[in-house]
């Protein structure tokens, strides 16, 4: 009877403060609501309504971002009403609606490439340019060629609006003006180059010559033979001709591709801190993998055969500050004038979108995708030293 009466008292003093602690924390809760309320502060309707609106979204790409900040980091979101706002469509945009549309427009090269169902059995060569051969003595490498489009495994270019040679498939929310596309710009800094890879795992078809460990459907974690390995060879080309250059191979998009993005931003962001001064910065690509893996667009030039290029280029159509995307979109044409004037084909019409690619980085960023699933290694390093050429001339 007496140990009997002994657990019945601890559990009475348990219970009772249980309840202390519960209305303790409930008047808590009451004075927090009331604050929230009267104060001039955020609604608890639009915060509920931001709260789920986000829980969706980060579902959709299987991210829990904002919602964890919003309510880990109360004294830094819970201000005035309109910061609130600005803050919980800022962070949507940067964590989901962004990175989302970046990976989704990526595919769409090789979706339009299976679209055409191009794939002749013969290599049908298209004539683009036969002008006289002006010889330099920069490691023999000629400053204008001969070229011919291969359209075996290629695809027919589509176009919205050209600048003289250049053209360009215009898929951002802007109408593009004859000034908006006329290439009145230059670069400031004329002799460092960064170079790095948002998807440093993407590779080629393997050759005889090349064959390396697949660690996925054409993506290896071998820098010798993914686009990292492209980016080292662009890397010596420039290297040979007098330029500085950063060539950066972080790994962004392994062991997890989502995200590829936000990690390679905060890469760029790193190296341009030390090197505040530099302002061309390419991001480096291959073009995307549909389930038709044979899109390999190339190009003769004199008697090689290299991978064709392209630029992708960003705008702050999606509503993420972006502010001097014309000039790298210039650039970008000036660049690709050049190329047409020597080597004609090397690149495919420039695409201009809404996303901004981190391209907002420096006024001289772009993405310059290198071939596709059905090039080979080879024949995307043969493209480098081209475009290390075209670079400098560029930069005279």
């Amino acid at each position: 009877m007496i140990n009997l009466a002994v657990i019945n008292l601890k559990d009475i003093i348990k219970f009772i403060k249980n309840i202390i602690i519960s209305f303790i924390i409930g008047i808590i809760f009451l004075k927090l609501i009331f604050f929230l309320k009267n104060a001039d502060y955020v609604s608890i309707e639009d915060l509920q309504k931001n709260y789920f609106s986000g829980l969706i979204s980060n579902k959709i790409i299987g991210k829990n971002i904002l919602i964890s900040n919003a309510f880990e980091n109360t004294n830094t979101y819970l201000k005035k009403e309109s910061s609130i706002k600005k803050v919980l469509m800022s962070e949507l945009a940067i964590f989901n609606t962004e990175e989302e549309l970046m990976e989704l427009e990526n595919q769409e090269e090789a979706i339009e490439f299976e679209d055409q169902n191009n794939n002749s059995e013969t290599d049908v060569i298209e004539e683009e340019n036969n002008e006289e051969i002006q010889v330099t003595n920069n490691e023999n490498i000629e400053s204008v060629l001969p070229t011919r489009v291969i359209t075996k495994n290629n695809k027919t270019d589509t176009y919205t609006d050209i600048y003289k040679s250049v053209k360009i498939k215009n898929e951002s929310k802007y109408t593009l003006t004859q000034e908006m596309v006329t290439p009145n710009v230059d670069f400031t800094n004329k002799k460092d180059i960064i170079i790095y890879h948002t998807h440093t795992c993407e590779s080629y078809t393997p050759t005889e010559a090349n064959n390396y460990v697949a660690s996925g459907n054409f993506r290896t974690t071998d820098l010798n033979y993914s686009v990292a390995g492209v980016g080292t060879e662009l890397t010596n080309n420039l290297k040979s001709l007098g330029f500085n250059v950063n060539h950066d191979t972080t790994y962004h998009d392994y062991p997890a591709y989502t995200g590829s993005y936000t990690r390679s931003l905060a890469t760029i962001q790193n190296i341009l801190q030390n090197k505040p001064n530099s302002q061309f910065v390419i991001d480096l690509h291959r073009d995307a993998l549909g389930s038709n893996s044979n899109y390999g667009p190339t190009v003769q030039i004199g008697d090689e055969v290299g991978a064709q290029l392209m630029f992708v280029m960003g705008t702050d159509g999606g509503g993420l500050e972006h502010p001097n995307w014309l000039n790298n979109f210039k650039l970008a044409i000036k660049i690709q004038e050049k190329a047409n004037e020597m080597y004609p084909g090397l690149f495919k019409p420039i695409i201009l979108r809404d996303s901004r690619y981190n391209q907002h980085v420096t006024t001289g960023a772009c993405i310059i995708e290198v071939g596709a699933t059905g090039n080979t290694l080879e024949e995307c390093k043969i493209s480098m030293k081209y475009l290390a050429k075209v670079i400098e001339e560029v930069m005279k």
